[in-house]
């Protein structure tokens, strides 16, 4: 007697797409340790720095927000600063991975018996294998601002954050991306001069 072989697909939709939490950032602050007055800043981009992008934009508003969260006034274009708040930042990819699969299938196994004289061969068991899963970019972003007298154009403070972050994902949009960071960058106001801090 033969039986046909039956395969059973079952999907297993259990598995639930990964989630990516947001890096620490680690920021490091120099100043001359003077009180800083709170005047009003123009924001520009650092020299050789491209600042025509979307991106380059969204570091420059969050720069700007913090600034006037400090109290900073944003100088209108007919009157001069007293400050610039000189901007760059730096997205640098530092390799990829694949994802698990969202999706695992089952394949499990029939049987079939029969043949000459009774003879039989019997196959069973189950197979799984996933059935998609992303390649990921693994990103490293750099903010730097620069905040220089306009008078006699000396740095009286500067800082720097760094965080790493998955493309692609919620923490890694432009946006999002740029307003933590900056956050961070600006806390604690001026911070400690040479000393490197990690913000969650």
């Amino acid at each position: 007697m033969k039986k046909p072989l039956s395969i059973a697909l079952l999907v297993a939709l259990g598995a639930c797409a990964p989630t990516y939490r947001p890096q620490p950032i680690d920021v490091t602050r120099y100043h001359l340790g003077a009180p800083l007055e709170r005047t009003t800043v123009a924001v520009e981009p650092m020299a050789n720095t491209d600042s025509f992008g979307p991106e380059y934009q969204a570091y420059s508003d969050a720069v700007r927000a913090e600034l006037e969260r400090l109290g900073y006034v944003q100088s209108v274009s007919s009157t001069p600063s007293g400050y610039i708040a000189a901007v760059a930042f730096r997205r640098t990819s530092k390799g990829a991975f694949k994802e698990p699969p969202p999706v695992t299938i089952g394949v499990g196994g029939g049987s079939f018996s029969g043949g000459r004289r009774g003879g039989g061969v019997g196959v069973g068991g189950d197979v799984g294998f996933g059935i998609g899963g992303k390649v990921r970019e693994l990103y490293q972003t750099e903010l730097w601002v620069q905040l220089r007298r306009r008078s006699d154009n000396t740095t009286v403070w500067e800082g720097r954050a760094q965080s790493g972050s998955v493309g692609g994902t919620d923490p890694d949009q432009p946006a999002v991306a740029a307003a933590r960071m900056a956050k961070a960058l600006f806390k604690d106001f001026p911070g400690e001069s040479g000393i490197t801090i990690t913000v969650k």
